[in-house]
């Protein structure tokens, strides 16, 4: 078989943007070249791993010039760790970079006349900002570089072997995970937690999971805090086992400060819980958080914006854009657990949420007996099904929809049933601006954008959340 040409080197490149997805671009004679390992404003040396007519892909093999903006990353993980990809990029630069993303979204593909973009507003935490993470047990760790070439390591697997992880996958590689030592996205006792579990485990020779071979008995680990000061621990295993019980029991006495401790036992190909009994092993079955007084309850399988500070900030946005009276009827779509449809409803006549996973809306209708919120309506269901003729007959027609889609937007059948509706005003919360402007660009048929308000929750990542008012023409 032929061998393959190698892929050239290209010196002296100048990295000059970022990309959709938070990738490093430069120009070489009018090829795009996405650049792994660098900022913009380095100039580097690219080894090329891919390359098409329109677009190459390559590596910083070597730097010439380092970005006035660069800074040294807090994590011992940046750059082997698929996360924080920003993090040696200061954190005003982000800022900028994550505003213009969102104006590119709005012109290119939204195609909407808009008017002057609020600035961006910044996270107050840079780190430990992140009230959920899910981490992986793996036979099989990712060795890194330095690993592989000291030669006075050796590795064994096994109960108790030292390529035994507890971490996250390294991307796009299901079956590789990447042994975490310290994670700055969420604030003790997270780290504690995780590397207690990892001892325990290695020292009673608990079987972490092989993904390939589907056996082992630790599968994840997932740990959830909150503004009030409680912590969820949810410990996924395969099967039931007297040692699962012990880990459990051990985590109980360990950590007090542990307020909601949850088990599931898992024998699926996948990782995905929501279909599976979560037991409570001890304390309660929840956490809270809390805004303005008002509390929210926070089920093991309900959504809540991983951000707590700054989904503070985002629902006051929200709020504001829609201008209530106290008079106006509000729908508040992809609900979640109502946090915002309870949020807004001190200032409405009445809200009404609609949400796809039930027991997120058997949360959000706790959440407002807690607060003692009469005027909340909620149903389950999919929107597009539910959203129709008869549904506005018995809840009435809205003066405002607040709707806070997943990352894939809206369908196309829930825009057009907006338009149809036609409530007076529109507050698009979104965490992906190009799929917002997407359906923006429906919505412009009858709406013009009056506001526009960028939100970071995810500082050292190419995330931005966006925060629209639509009005009437």
């Amino acid at each position: 078989m032929k061998n393959k040409k190698p892929l050239p080197l290209l010196p002296g490149v100048e990295v000059i943007d970022t990309g959709t997805e938070g990738q490093s671009v430069a120009k070489v004679n009018d090829l795009v070249v996405f650049v792994k390992g660098a900022i913009p404003g380095d100039i580097v040396d690219v080894q090329l791993t891919r390359k098409k007519s329109k677009f190459a892909e390559g590596e910083a093999v070597a730097f010439q010039h380092y970005s006035p903006t660069r800074v040294t990353p807090a994590c011992e993980h940046f750059g082997t760790c698929g996360g924080c990809k920003w993090q040696m990029m200061n954190y005003e630069t982000q800022l900028q970079f994550k505003q213009k993303q969102v104006l590119n979204a709005m012109v290119r593909i939204g195609k909407m006349e808009i008017p002057d973009m609020l600035p961006i507003l910044g996270s107050a935490k840079i780190y430990h900002y992140r009230n959920k993470l899910e981490f992986t047990f793996s036979d099989k760790k990712w060795l890194t570089k330095a690993e592989i070439n000291d030669p006075t390591l050796s590795f064994t697997q096994g109960p108790g072997g030292s390529r035994n992880a507890l971490g996250f996958h390294i991307p796009g590689l299901f079956d590789k995970v990447l042994d975490i030592q310290e994670c700055h996205l969420q604030a003790e006792p997270s780290n504690a937690i995780r590397n207690e579990v990892k001892r325990y485990a290695l020292q009673h020779e608990l079987s972490f999971y092989d993904i390939r071979e589907q056996q082992g008995l630790l599968r994840n680990l997932i740990i959830r805090t909150s503004s009030t000061g409680e912590v969820m621990v949810i410990v996924v295993l395969q099967t039931q086992t007297e040692s699962g019980d012990a880990l459990m029991e051990h985590l109980k006495t360990t950590f007090p400060e542990i307020t909601s401790l949850l088990y599931v036992i898992n024998p699926k190909r996948n990782d995905t819980i929501f279909d599976l009994d979560i037991k409570t092993y001890h304390g309660a079955g929840y956490i809270q958080e809390e805004m303005e007084g008002l509390k929210f309850r926070i089920s093991p399988k309900s959504f809540y914006q991983t951000n707590s500070a700054q989904a503070y900030e985002l629902y006051k946005i929200a709020r504001d854009f829609a201008g209530l009276t106290g008079k106006e009827l509000v729908y508040d779509l992809y609900t979640g657990t109502g946090t915002i449809a309870n949020f807004v409803a001190g200032n409405a006549l009445k809200v009404v949420g609609v949400e796809y996973v039930e027991v997120a809306i058997a949360d959000a209708r706790i959440n407002s007996e807690l607060n003692g919120l009469s005027n909340t309506r909620f149903y389950a269901g999919d929107m597009k099904d539910v959203l129709n003729d008869a549904f506005i007959e018995e809840n009435g027609h809205p003066q405002v929809i607040i709707t806070d889609p997943p990352r894939a937007g809206m369908h196309e059948a829930v825009v057009r049933k907006i338009l149809s509706i036609g409530p007076d005003k529109i507050v698009y919360v979104s965490c992906n601006p190009a799929t917002q402007a997407r359906d923006m660009a429906i919505l412009d048929e009858k709406y013009k954008v009056t506001r526009i308000q960028p939100v970071d929750m995810f500082p050292h990542t190419h995330h931005v959340e966006n925060v629209v008012l639509l009005e009437k023409k």
